[in-house]
């Protein structure tokens, strides 16, 4: 699925006022099929805004957001959504939560039942099927919560923060999961972070954004093999020439060369 941001804007009403607040201002930009790109910005710079938009729960006050040419309008399977909170189901175990996507689906029973330990293996929660969320550690939910977006087999993922509430070396884990996930059958995916070196770890490129209201700054491809190591040179090249966008002092944003 390709994903087009075309002059997009979006302003929201100033509670307890008749003010607007811009949010998004002339937002442009594309995500082709089975790519993998981070949209990266401070707190408030409206990443989350753009993601809702792709998947049809938010809409620009004026320009556009279309998927494979055609503007989105509302919510559809085919654009899957995975938030920083889980948004698991308590009442059901971990393999009822990933079967909860292939029943939506009407998938028959005996290839859920294949697909479902395949993905419960993929995400390293074997021996965990009949657990329930709060059985689980912060980490182990969002495995969840991913393989039950994946069992929905979107064109489109969609991924806001979903790391971000997680230890520095879980969520370390959790991007290699992914990783590994990606490379096992790429998918189109928009990756929402405020962390530089995530976004260096995971996307193939990554749309750095300004403070509010967000702008595209610039686009940073990240043109290096998985699986990525961070300590590497041309890593920690690229990781350094992304945070230099957030230095005070105006630097060029010209192609880099690794």
């Amino acid at each position: 699925m390709e994903l087009v941001f075309e002059k997009t804007q979006k302003t929201f009403t100033v509670r307890g006022s008749k003010d607007r607040l811009t949010a998004l201002e002339n937002v442009t930009f594309s995500v082709s099929g089975k790519e993998l790109v981070c949209l990266l910005g401070p707190s408030g710079c409206g990443k989350s805004t753009l993601l809702k938009m792709a998947a049809g729960l938010e809409f620009p006050d004026s320009g556009s957001v279309t998927a494979d040419g055609v503007a989105i309008k509302k919510p559809h399977p085919d654009r899957g959504m995975v938030f920083q909170d889980y948004a698991l189901f308590p009442w059901l175990s971990v393999e009822q939560n990933i079967a909860f996507g292939f029943e939506v689906n009407g998938v028959d029973r005996d290839i859920a039942r294949e697909k479902i330990d395949r993905f419960i293996a993929l995400v390293g929660l074997r021996g965990f099927e009949n657990a329930h969320p709060y059985q689980l550690s912060g980490g182990m939910k969002q495995r969840v919560g991913i393989a039950r977006m994946l069992a929905m087999f979107p064109k489109l993922l969609l991924m806001d923060e979903p790391f971000g509430a997680l230890d520095a070396f879980t969520r370390m884990e959790m991007q290699e999961e992914l990783t590994n996930l990606w490379l096992d059958d790429p998918f189109t995916t928009i990756f929402v972070t405020h962390d530089v070196e995530e976004a260096v770890f995971l996307a193939d490129r990554i749309v750095v954004m300004t403070s509010r209201p967000g702008r595209i700054k610039t686009i940073v491809p990240v043109p290096l093999a998985r699986p990525r190591q961070r300590t590497d040179y041309d890593f920690v090249k690229i990781r350094n020439h992304v945070l230099k966008q957030y230095e005070r002092t105006p630097v060029p944003t010209a192609e880099y060369s690794i």
